[in-house]
């Protein structure tokens, strides 16, 4: 099972506190580091200093580790034109020596367009799916090549289909609960499914919905990888664990319920549950970046007993 560390910044985190956090999910034996891609704090956060923007935080941390992966969960379809997208995800790649991966949605939080100016079209979803196929289309293109598309919502012309990625193709994370067009995104373009904060059952169903679209496609269902994104909050008893719930504003027995809560062994048992469904990769969901030591507990205490 791969432990994965994901943070939301738009809660309040400057660049330096993000470096913080990557050196130490590199030094802590963690697999990832991952950030969601939002310009607005959300719920009673105050934000401050204010946001960062997901690409170029990850360009600033390819050159300043050396192992983990670094992505997104998940860059927002709205926030970028493809094309545009395309280069700059394969210009990190290439700054980062070929350790990144791009999680791309459709986008959904209508309040921090109207905040920033952003455009924020009704039809997202089909944008989505255009998307995808022009930014893997690019990337796909033999070098000395073109690639044009006519699409609905874009369209490029004699594109030279530069630069490339350092492997010649970024890994894409599609995710979501979506029953019938997320799985047919997910099987056509995605190397890896995620599904975040969901039950294990309903993570069972998402993931047996994307595994009979794969096979749809002429896939084999395990060609993806399949992983879950849940909040984290371990304690070693049940102050350290309350302590930690009410720092990020949460009650014990709803992230018990709804995340990874508990004691180190505990949260061993839950993410045993999930790797029985078939998830092979975690996303924990940090939310207090400022408490090293819960990462640190995190990887003596729960990572050492899955590794």
């Amino acid at each position: 099972m791969d432990l994965r560390i994901f943070t939301e910044p738009q809660q309040g985190a400057s660049y330096d506190t993000l470096l913080t956090v990557a050196k130490a999910t590199e030094d802590l034996g963690f697999d990832a580091f991952f950030r969601s891609d939002h310009y607005l704090a959300m719920g009673s956060a105050d934000g401050l200093p204010g946001p960062t923007d997901a690409w170029i935080t990850l360009a600033g941390l390819a050159r300043e580790t050396k192992r983990i992966r670094l992505g997104t969960l998940m860059t927002a379809g709205t926030f970028r034109l493809p094309g545009v997208l395309a280069i700059q995800v394969a210009q990190v790649d290439q700054m980062s020596g070929g350790r990144v991966e791009l999680g791309l949605g459709a986008g959904w939080f209508e309040e921090e367009h109207r905040a920033y100016g952003i455009p924020f079209p009704k039809e997202k979803f089909a944008r989505l799916e255009e998307q995808l196929a022009i930014v893997t289309g690019l990337w796909d293109t033999e070098t000395g090549k073109t690639f044009s598309y006519q699409g609905r919502h874009y369209q490029l012309a004699d594109s030279p289909a530069l630069p490339k990625p350092v492997r010649g193709k970024v890994p894409v994370l599609i995710g979501g609960h979506g029953a019938t067009r997320t799985p047919r995104l997910a099987a056509q373009y995605a190397d890896e499914f995620n599904i975040p904060f969901a039950s294990i059952e309903d993570s069972e169903r998402q993931f047996g919905r994307v595994r009979a679209a794969a096979e749809a496609a002429g896939r084999g269902a395990d060609d993806l990888v399949y992983s879950n994104a849940l909040v984290v909050c371990v304690g070693k008893d049940d102050a350290e664990v309350a302590r930690r719930a009410a720092a990020i504003g949460r009650e014990v027995e709803e992230l018990k319920a709804n995340g990874l809560a508990g004691s180190p062994d505990e949260v061993v048992d839950k993410i045993g549950r999930y790797g029985a469904i078939g998830a092979s990769r975690i996303y924990l969901q940090v939310l207090d970046l400022d408490d090293l030591e819960h990462m640190e507990l995190i990887s003596a205490q729960v990572q050492s007993q899955l590794s």
